[in-house]
């Protein structure tokens, strides 16, 4: 009710559903096609999990997980269904309205406590790469690890920024380059490491050594 109470307030955003379970929340996404959802992880029934594999493998919706902040066990599920963002569930209000309006425009929202650690944990036991060498060098890692072979240097560039958690606002500043441009490099990224999230995109870049 009080999530409610907040996206309401703002003019140009319409709460046109509520679930109680996962279950019901796959039926009101296939019937209203809503922007953005926001999904607990922890519900009766049908988990917010499954809930989040289903509408994204269905494109229903893009899937915002709302999270605690030490970290929900199963948040890590919740990237590989695809959610394409974690708040934290003591997000203030602006900030939710803010995450909202972005996710709507195509962008992701990552709580900067929830990217720490998430990035943290899977920094903290990387993918090896078969035959290379292990190096502290951003662009030998990437020499050696084939996901990133496909990827322009510039685009290596926008992955690394992807790593460090950055929205397309954020990139464009930091490569000094248009949102509009940061944003269709972000998407080519996606697609040649064929990642559904931004978050996904980061974790590779974590484990390919492109961002500390």
């Amino acid at each position: 009710m009080g999530l409610r109470l907040i996206l309401e307030a703002a003019p140009d955003i319409e709460v046109v559903g509520e679930a109680g379970d996962g279950q019901s929340a796959i039926e009101l996404a296939r019937a209203l096609r809503p922007d953005v959802i926001l999904m607990d992880i922890r519900m009766p029934g049908l988990d917010g999990i499954r809930a989040t594999r289903a509408i994204v493998e269905e494109q229903a919706s893009d899937v915002l997980v709302l999270t605690t902040f030490d970290l929900d066990e199963y948040v890590f599920e919740a990237l590989r269904a695809g959610a394409v963002g974690f708040l934290l569930k003591t997000v203030e209000p602006a900030a939710l309205i803010d995450a909202v309006r972005r996710v709507a425009a195509g962008d992701g929202v990552l709580a900067p406590e929830v990217t720490r650690a998430l990035l943290g944990a899977f920094a903290a036991a990387p993918t090896p790469v078969a035959g290379s060498t292990v190096t502290t060098a951003a662009v030998a890692v990437a020499r050696i690890d084939p996901r990133i072979e496909p990827l322009t240097e510039r685009e290596r560039d926008v992955l690394t920024e992807l790593g460090r958690g950055l929205s397309n606002q954020q990139i464009g500043r930091a490569l000094f380059i248009t949102e509009a441009t940061a944003k269709t490099h972000v998407s080519r990224v996606l697609g040649k490491l064929g990642c559904r999230t931004r978050m996904q995109a980061a974790v590779v870049a974590r484990e390919a050594g492109l961002a500390a």
